[in-house]
C-alpha cells in the first residue's frame, strides 16, 4: 500500500466516525514517522478542529484573544481554546498527568521551562519551513532554545521582559529605590508592606541579589535561605499570579514587590503612580510558544506562523506590555513599543541578565523542595 492510500484511508475512516480526531492524528504521525516521511497534515488541516493554548491569564491572555486567536480563527476556522495557568511548576504538573495530545501550544517562560519539557520527552518537532515568519525573531532568541534540543525547534520565541522592583511612588522615591535595590525587600522599615511572587527562582534570584551573589552561580546558599526567610516574616503575602500583583499595588495593599514589567507597565498606563527598576543582574527572561508532543502539528505551526507575522506580533505586544521577540533591525515597531519596560533597541538583549537553564535545572528538586519548606515556615 503506498503512503497516499494509507493516508487517504485513515482519513475516510476519520471522515466516516469510526476514528476520534485524536486518534486519526495520532495514527497519521505514527504512520509518517514509520515510513520515513513527513506527515502531511497541511492535507488535512480542515480536520483539525481546534487547537489549545495555556498561558499567562489576565492582560496577556486577554491580548492574545483579541489580536491572534480570534483572527486566526476568523482566518482559518480552528478555534483556539485557551486556559490558563499562575507559574510554569503548576502547568507542567497538569501536562504530566494529562494524555498525550490533550495539551498543544504553551506561553512557556524562560529556556529552562524549555529544557525542562525537552528532559522529560515533551517536545516536538517543528517543520521550520511551516513558519517562514521566524526570519524576524531575534536571532540570540532562536539560537538558545537550538542548543537545547540540538539545533530543531519545539518553539518559537515571543516575547521578552524582566522581573524588577515595583514600588509606590508616594511612599518609596526613585532615589531610594535606586540605592537600595533588592535590599528594599528585606527591608524592616516596610514590614507588612512588601510582598513577592511564590515562585523559588524568583525567591532564590532576589536573595542572591541581596547576599551580593551572582543569581547564575551563588555560592553562599544559607545566606541566600536567611534571605528568602527575612523576606518571608516581613512580608504581608506571596502574590500567585500577574492579576493579584496588580492589585496589590493599585489598592496600596503593599509598597514594594518585585514585579514583571508589563504588568507594571499596565498599571502605569491605569494612572497608578507605580515606579519601576531593573536593579544590577535583574531577572531578564524570554518567553516562548512551546509545542507540545502529540499537537496537531501543522495546526499549530499555521498559527505560531500566524502570531510572529509583525502586524499580529505588534498588535499583542502592544495589547500585553511586553517587547516581541521581533527584531527591531528587521522591523518597524511602532511607537509604543520602544516605550516598554526592558525594550532593547539594538536587538542584541546584551543588557539583560538570563537564567542560566543547567544551573538552575540541576538544582531544582533540591530548591523547589527547600523553598517549600520555608515558604511554610520553617
Amino acid at each position: 500500500m503506498d503512503n497516499t492510500t494509507r493516508y487517504e484511508r485513515l482519513r475516510e475512516r476519520y471522515m466516516n466516525g469510526d476514528l476520534d480526531r485524536r486518534t486519526f492524528l495520532g495514527l497519521l504521525g505514527a504512520a509518517g514517522a514509520a515510513y520515513g516521511v513527513v506527515t502531511p497534515y497541511r492535507a488535512f488541516a480542515q480536520d483539525v478542529s481546534q487547537v489549545r493554548f495555556d498561558g499567562w491569564g489576565g492582560v496577556v491572555s486577554e491580548a492574545f484573544r483579541q489580536y491572534a486567536f480570534d483572527p486566526y480563527t476568523a482566518e482559518t476556522g480552528i478555534e483556539v481554546v485557551d486556559g490558563t495557568f499562575g507559574g510554569g511548576d503548576e502547568y507542567l504538573s497538569r501536562v504530566k498527568a494529562s494524555q498525550t495530545g490533550e495539551y498543544n501550544i504553551a506561553h512557556l517562560s524562560g529556556v529552562f521551562d524549555y529544557a525542562r519539557y525537552d528532559n522529560l520527552g515533551l517536545s516536538s518537532e517543528l517543520n521550520e519551513d511551516n513558519i517562514p515568519n521566524l526570519q524576524y525573531v531575534i536571532p540570540k532568541l532562536v539560537d538558545v532554545f537550538r542548543k537545547v534540543s540540538g539545533g530543531t525547534l519545539s518553539c518559537v520565541p515571543y516575547d521578552y521582559g524582566t522581573t524588577g522592583l515595583a514600588y509606590n511612588r508616594a511612599h518609596i522615591s526613585d532615589e531610594e529605590m535606586q540605592e537600595k535595590g533588592a535590599k528594599i525587600l528585606i527591608d524592616e522599615a516596610y514590614k507588612g508592606k512588601i510582598a513577592g511572587w511564590s515562585d523559588w527562582r524568583t525567591r532564590i534570584w532576589f536573595a542572591s541579589l541581596q547576599t551580593g551573589q551572582d543569581p547564575n552561580a551563588a555560592e553562599d546558599m544559607d545566606a541566600v535561605w536567611d534571605a528568602i526567610r527575612a523576606h518571608r516574616d516581613l512580608s504581608l503575602k506571596y502574590w500567585t499570579s500577574g492579576a493579584e500583583l496588580m492589585s496589590l499595588l493599585a489598592e496600596e495593599e503593599i509598597y514594594v514587590t518585585e514585579g514583571w514589567s508589563g504588568r507594571i507597565y499596565a498599571l502605569q498606563e491605569q494612572g497608578h503612580d507605580i515606579g519601576y527598576y531593573d536593579p544590577p543582574n535583574g531577572y531578564g527572561w524570554q518567553e516562548c510558544l512551546f509545542v507540545l508532543k502529540g499537537s496537531p502539528m501543522e495546526a499549530a505551526e499555521e498559527l505560531l506562523n500566524f502570531m510572529l507575522a509583525p502586524e499580529t506580533s505588534i498588535a499583542v505586544a502592544e495589547g500585553q506590555n511586553y517587547p516581541p521577540a521581533l527584531d527591531p533591525n528587521k522591523v518597524e515597531l511602532g511607537e509604543k513599543i520602544p516605550t516598554l519596560p526592558a525594550f532593547d533597541p539594538t536587538g542584541t538583549l546584551d543588557g539583560l541578565t538570563f537564567a542560566d537553564p543547567e544551573y538552575w535545572n540541576s538544582h531544582e528538586a533540591d530548591w523547589s523542595k527547600t523553598f517549600g519548606r520555608v515558604q511554610k515556615g520553617y
